[in-house]
C-alpha cells in the first residue's frame, strides 16, 4: 500500500470500508466509520491523557463510500496516540437528527475505552471518551473449549469486583478478573462449571455518583453500557496500554482449561446515553434516530427502565450486535451469553413484539455463534413477559423466572403448590414443550444478583433499601420470602437453625431440578445484603462477598459442593437416560394427598458411568413443606436393591444431613416412612450386595 493524499501533515489514503472500527496493519491503522445522516467527518488524534487533539484529519469525499467512511493513516503507532470522532450534520430533534460537528464521539466499535481504568475516580463533565488501538496477538496456546451440554451445566453468577473486593478474599489482587482468576480453585472445588460475568463492557460506575447518609453510590452493577466492544478496563489488575483485555483472556484460558465455561451477561437494550437529559458521546452523535427507538415527536421510548432502548431490529444495530458477539467469541473465547431484558430484542422499531424477531433468529443460526450458549432473561420494563413463549427456534435457553417464583412459593410452605412445584422440578414442561423448546430450555434458578441472596430470602419478610436514598422504594416487593419468624439477623439458635435447613433445602431442589442450575455467588456459604434486594448502587460490605462468612457456615458450603456433585453423578436427574429396567417411568410424581404432605418425584434410567456394566439409576427426592413431621411412600425395589439416604436435610437419617461417603448411606426400608418438618430427603437406589 501506498500513500495517496496527506491530510494534516499524515500520508494516508481509502481504508478497509468492509472492517469496522480502528485496526493496526503493518504500515499504519485503518479508521473505518459508518453513518447515515452525517455530512462530513473527522478523525481526532490525541496523545496519551491530553484532552486537545494534535491532529484531525478531515475524511475527504472520495474518501467515503456510501454511509462509511474509511482511512488508513500511516505511520501511527498504536502506543503513541487514543482517537475520537466528530460528525457533522442536520439538526432535527423532532426526526431524531442530533448530529453536532463540536461534540467528541467514542467509536462505537472501540475495542478500548481510555481514562476508565482506575475505578471510582471521578470524570469531569469535559472530557469526552477515547479509545484505543487494540494489538490482538494474545496466545491461547491450544486452548479448548469445554463445549458442556445445557443440561449438564451448573451456572455461577458473579459479580467481578464484589467476588474478590473484600480483604477476606485473601486475594492479589482484588476486584479485578485476575482476583477471579485466583479463586479458580475453589470454584473447581465448589463443583460448578459454567461462570456468568455480570456486565464486564466498558461502563462507568460514576456516571450516577451521589451520596446517601455521607456514602458515595454509583453504577456498580455496570448495566449501563458506554462501549459493547471494549472491557472494562478497570477490572484489570494492572495496566494495559494497546492490549486491553489480556487478563480478561488469561481468565477465560484458565477457566476452559478446568472444565468451566464463562458466560456473558450482555445488555444490548439500552446504553449509558439515557434519555434527552442524557449524556451524548457516541451513539446520538452517529445515528440516533436509528440506534435508538424514537417516539414520533423524537423522544426516547423507555423500555428499559433505563431511560433510552436501542433498535435492535434495525438492520444497522442487528450488525452490530452481531459483529459484537462474533468479536467475542472468536477473539475471547466466550463460551455463551445471558442478555438482560432479552424482550426487546425482539420488540419492533416502533416498540410493539415481533413473532419472528430477525435479531433473535439471525443469532439463532448464526455459523459463529453456532457452538453458544444463548439465554435470555425473556421479560422487560415495559411490560413484555415471554418466559415460555420468547421466539426461541429451539436455540434460546431462558431464565425460568416461573421456577423462582413458584419455587419460592412451595418452599416456604404456601398451600396448594405441589402440583406446580412438580412441573417446575420435572423441567416445566407446561411452558417448554420439548417439541418446540427441547430439553434444555429451562434455567432453573431461586436467586440472583437482582434480588434476596439465598440467606437474606429466609432472614427478611421485606425488602431494606434505605441505603439506597429511595425510602425503601426501589427493588421488588414481591418477594416471596419468610424470615423464618424473626426479621433481620438474631441469635436465635432455632431460627438460625432453621434458615440454614431452608437454604439446604432450596439447594438440594434446586441441583434435582430438570433443566439447568443457576445460583448467585456467595449462596453457598450464606452472603447477606443485610436485606437489600437492589444493591445496584452499592459498592461496599453490602455487595462484597465476605469470605470469613465460608468457615462461619461451612455446614452450608458443604452441602452445596456435595448436591452439586450427586447431580454430576446421577446422569438421570439431568436427562432422559434409557429405561430403568424395574419398568419405573422416567418421571414419577407422587403429589401430596389428604394425609401425605409430601411431594415426592422418583428419576428412573440407567447410568453406565463410564463402563461397561450398565446399572439402573433411580433417585427418589421427597420435599415435606409442612411444619410437622409427615409419611410418604416409597416404593419398593427388587430383592438384591435398597434404598439408602443420599441427604436429609432435617438430620432424621444422617447427622450431618450428607454421608461422609457412599458406604457411609444409611439404608432404609421400603413402604411408609417418616421425614422431618420442613425437610428435604434424596433417596438412591443400589444394589444391597455392593454395600
Amino acid at each position: 500500500m501506498v500513500p495517496m493524499d496527506v491530510i494534516d501533515g499524515f500520508h494516508v489514503r481509502p481504508g478497509m470500508y468492509e472492517i469496522n472500527g480502528a485496526v493496526a496493519i503493518p504500515c499504519g491503522v485503518n479508521f473505518t466509520v459508518h453513518s447515515f445522516g452525517a455530512t462530513s467527518c473527522e478523525l481526532l488524534l490525541f496523545k496519551r491523557m491530553e484532552e486537545k487533539p494534535y491532529a484531525v484529519l478531515r475524511f475527504p469525499e472520495n474518501y467515503k463510500i456510501g454511509k462509511v467512511y474509511s482511512m488508513i493513516v500511516f505511520g501511527l503507532k498504536i502506543e503513541e496516540f487514543e482517537y475520537a470522532y466528530r460528525l457533522d450534520g442536520p439538526y432535527d430533534s423532532r426526526k431524531g437528527l442530533l448530529f453536532n460537528k463540536n461534540k467528541c464521539l467514542l467509536d462505537i466499535y472501540a475495542k478500548a475505552v481510555t481514562g476508565q481504568s482506575v475505578w471510582g475516580m471521578e470524570k469531569k463533565e469535559t472530557v469526552c471518551y477515547k479509545a484505543r488501538v487494540v494489538k490482538d496477538d494474545f496466545d491461547w496456546r491450544n486452548n479448548r473449549r469445554p463445549l458442556i451440554p445445557m443440561a449438564d451445566l451448573v451456572i455461577y453468577e458473579m459479580h467481578i469486583r464484589g467476588f474478590t473486593f473484600h480483604k477476606s478474599s485473601g486475594v492479589r489482587y482484588p476486584g479485578t478478573f485476575e482476583g477471579l482468576r485466583e479463586k479458580i480453585p475453589y470454584l473447581k472445588e465448589l463443583g460448578i462449571n459454567a461462570v456468568e460475568l455480570m456486565p464486564i463492557f466498558e461502563f462507568d460506575e460514576m456516571s450516577d455518583y451521589r451520596e446517601v447518609d455521607g456514602k458515595p453510590l454509583v453504577n456498580y452493577w455496570g448495566y449501563n453500557t458506554v462501549s459493547f466492544f471494549a472491557p472494562n478496563t478497570s477490572y484489570a489488575g494492572n495496566i494495559e496500554y494497546n492490549r486491553e483485555g489480556t487478563e480478561l483472556k488469561e481468565l477465560i484460558k484458565e477457566l476452559n482449561d478446568n472444565g468451566i465455561e464463562c458466560f456473558l451477561d450482555v445488555v444490548f437494550n439500552h446504553t449509558a446515553e439515557g434519555n434527552e437529559q442524557g449524556p451524548f458521546f457516541s451513539f446520538k452523535g452517529f445515528d440516533n434516530n436509528i440506534y435508538y427507538m424514537l417516539t414520533p415527536e423524537g423522544y426516547y421510548y423507555n423500555f428499559s427502565g433505563c431511560g433510552n432502548t436501542l433498535n435492535c431490529n434495525h438492520p444497522i444495530v442487528q450488525q452490530m450486535i452481531l459483529e459484537c458477539l462474533r468479536y467475542w467469541v472468536t477473539a475471547y473465547h466466550i463460551d455463551g451469553f445471558r442478555f438482560d431484558l432479552a424482550s426487546i430484542l425482539g420488540r419492533n422499531e416502533d416498540g410493539s413484539p415481533m413473532s419472528k424477531p430477525p435479531l433473535l433468529q439471525s443469532l439463532a443460526f448464526d455459523p459463529i455463534l453456532g457452538n453458544v450458549k444463548l439465554i435470555a432473561e425473556a421479560w422487560d420494563a415495559g411490560g413484555l413477559y415471554q418466559v415460555g413463549s420468547f421466539p426461541a427456534w429451539n436455540r434460546w435457553a431462558e431464565w425460568n423466572g416461573r421456577y423462582r417464583d413458584d419455587m419460592r412459593n412451595f418452599l416456604k410452605g404456601d398451600y396448594g403448590m405441589a402440583d406446580i412445584a412438580a412441573q417446575r422440578i420435572t423441567g416445566s414442561r407446561d411452558l417448554y414443550l420439548p417439541e418446540f423448546r427441547g430439553t434444555n430450555a429451562s434455567v432453573n434458578f431461586l436467586t440472583c444478583h437482582d434480588g434476596f441472596t439465598l440467606w437474606d430470602l429466609y432472614t427478611y419478610n421485606m425488602k431494606h433499601n434505605e441505603a439506597n436514598g429511595w425510602n425503601n422504594t426501589d427493588g421488588s416487593d414481591d418477594n416471596r420470602s419468610w424470615n423464618c419468624g424473626t426479621e433481620g439477623e438474631t441469635e436465635d439458635c432455632e431460627i438460625l437453625a432453621l434458615r440454614r435447613k431452608m437454604i439446604k433445602n432450596a439447594a438440594a431442589v434446586l441441583m434435582l431440578s430438570r433443566g439447568t442450575p443457576m445460583f448467585l455467588a456467595g449462596d453457598e456459604f450464606g452472603n447477606t445484603q443485610y436485606g437489600n434486594n437492589n444493591a445496584y448502587c452499592q459498592d461496599n460490605e453490602v455487595s462484597w462477598l465476605n469470605w470469613n462468612m465460608l468457615e462461619k457456615n461451612r455446614d452450608i458450603y458443604e452441602f452445596f459442593k456435595y448436591m452439586i456433585q450427586f447431580r454430576k453423578k446421577h446422569d438421570v436427574v439431568r436427562k432422559f437416560s434409557g429405561y430403568c429396567s424395574l419398568k419405573f417411568p422416567e418421571i414419577q410424581v407422587m403429589e401430596p394427598e389428604e394425609n401425605l404432605k409430601v411431594l415426592r418425584i422418583v428419576y428412573a434410567g440407567r447410568s453406565a458411568q463410564g463402563s461397561t456394566n450398565e446399572k439402573d439409576d433411580i433417585v427418589c427426592l421427597a420435599i415435606n413443606v409442612f411444619w410437622e413431621e409427615q409419611e410418604f411412600w416409597l416404593p419398593c425395589l427388587t430383592a438384591d436393591m435398597g434404598w439408602f439416604v443420599a441427604a436429609d436435610t432435617g438430620l432424621k437419617y444422617l447427622a450431618d444431613g450428607i454421608p461422609r461417603s457412599e458406604e457411609d448411606m444409611p439404608e432404609i426400608a421400603c413402604g411408609r416412612i417418616r421425614i422431618m418438618p420442613r425437610s428435604v430427603c434424596v433417596f438412591v437406589a443400589k444394589e444391597v450386595s455392593s454395600i
